[in-house]
């Protein structure tokens, strides 16, 4: 079996399953955040006349209306506070956003069959973890009763051979392959990435790789757990248990299976309204910006943080610049101040905003005004998500987007010697 269905297997409780099979599955933990969790859920759950199945088996994170200004987002976080408190549910509050919390608390193994209320919960599938988004209603089906139903999918199998060239990184991996494959290129499917260049990535490089699946439309986005894998979770406080037993069998059946160079990949930038409308970096050169946003689950946990700064250091903004840095944990902010890295951001006179999804999700008071061309970290920019409807976001990996605040256009981060 391919690593997705040894994972479902097990949750069904069953020797193997195939494609297109239909079976009940059980959970080993739901996460939820403070804007589809308690305020969706509990109204659910108080209909149905029953509480928790499990409280050990669940996970709530503040993460979408932290430093948000107005009084309803207070109200619902004082919400989400009290639920927390009534249910005894291990709960993190405002240390940053769910994805990346989730794995640096050791909550995640090889193995497990994991949902999150949220888009972008394949994140948890660079742990080997089959872990995927559900809406609040089929949420409130799982915390009551802590099972659901999934139809097996395929396998897609992408493999990247070769290594990455110097400031390529896992973002402009998935942007490529958004403009290659589309957002449908693997609607309701399992993604699994591996070669060489996966191999040699470190554990927030993975997450990238498997949160941006939702970009896809994939279910889930897999890696194959190894020794690198092992290493984070036990250094998270986890356990990663017997790792080496989740690996796709030789001679297992894939749908489909895509082969990239990695020492071929250049620089990507996703110009607005879609991921999909990605292309190499210099498409879209000379292309004027006037915000820089260093955020989000796919753009600003430490390696990302890191990447900027290499950029940035001992450069100049170009006039009229702004950059917005959201670390995007306090554990990665915590490193980047301790190391100097975020001396670098605020030499160059960046605003340091909350660890939350601030305006990746359109919440907080550093939305995007009229008419602003914005070069950002983050993983979506369809229109009006981050702030105006007539504003712009391109997408691109925090290398770019920090070239592009030197110049003040977008620009290859090649240009730039010594950065790695």
């Amino acid at each position: 079996m391919t690593l997705a269905e040894k994972i479902i297997a097990k949750a069904a409780g069953l020797p193997s399953v195939q494609p297109g099979e239909v079976v009940t599955a059980q959970v080993d933990l739901a996460m939820i955040h403070d804007s589809g969790g308690p305020r969706r859920v509990e109204p659910i759950l108080k209909r149905l006349g029953t509480g928790l199945w499990d409280k050990e088996r669940v996970v709530l994170i503040s993460d979408h209306y932290v430093g948000d200004p107005n009084e309803e987002s207070h109200a619902i976080l004082e919400l989400t506070r009290q639920w927390a408190l009534k249910n005894g549910v291990k709960f993190y509050d405002a240390q940053g956003i769910c994805h990346v919390v989730l794995p640096q608390k050791g909550h995640l193994s090889p193995g497990m069959f994991v949902v999150g209320g949220d888009s972008h919960s394949p994140t948890g599938g660079a742990f080997g973890t089959y872990m995927f988004g559900i809406g609040a209603t089929e949420m409130a089906g799982v915390l009551a009763t802590g099972e659901i139903w999934i139809k097996v999918p395929e396998t897609i199998l992408i493999e990247w051979k070769g290594m990455l060239p110097p400031v390529v990184c896992a973002k402009d991996m998935m942007l490529f392959l958004c403009g290659k494959m589309g957002m449908d290129g693997a609607r309701y499917q399992a993604v699994q990435y591996a070669g060489a260049a996966i191999g040699a990535m470190d554990m927030p490089e993975r997450m990238t790789l498997s949160n941006m699946t939702a970009e896809l439309g994939g279910q889930t986005g897999l890696i194959a757990p190894d020794s690198t894998t092992a290493e984070y979770i036990t250094n998270a406080g986890g356990s990663p248990g017997r790792w080496q037993e989740w690996a796709t069998a030789s001679g297992a059946v894939v749908a489909e299976h895509h082969v990239f160079d990695a020492t071929e990949l250049a620089p990507q930038v996703a110009a607005p309204g879609s991921p999909a409308n990605s292309a190499p970096v210099d498409t879209y050169k000379n292309q004027q910006v006037d915000v820089v946003y260093i955020g989000a689950c796919t753009g600003a946990k430490y390696v990302d943080l890191k990447a900027a700064a290499a950029i940035l250091k001992g450069q100049k903004l170009a006039a009229g610049v702004q950059i917005l840095v959201a670390p995007a944990t306090k554990e990665d902010q915590r490193k980047a101040a301790g190391d100097g890295t975020l001396k670098v951001f605020e030499e160059a006179g960046a605003k340091i905003l909350p660890n939350a999804c601030g305006i990746c999700a359109g919440y907080g008071s550093a939305r995007l005004g009229k008419d602003i061309r914005c070069i950002s970290t983050t993983a979506r920019n369809f229109k009006g998500r981050m702030g105006d409807a007539s504003s712009e976001v391109w997408l691109a990996s925090p290398y770019t987007a920090a070239a592009s605040a030197i110049t003040g256009y977008i620009t290859d981060p090649r240009s730039y010697a010594g950065a790695s």
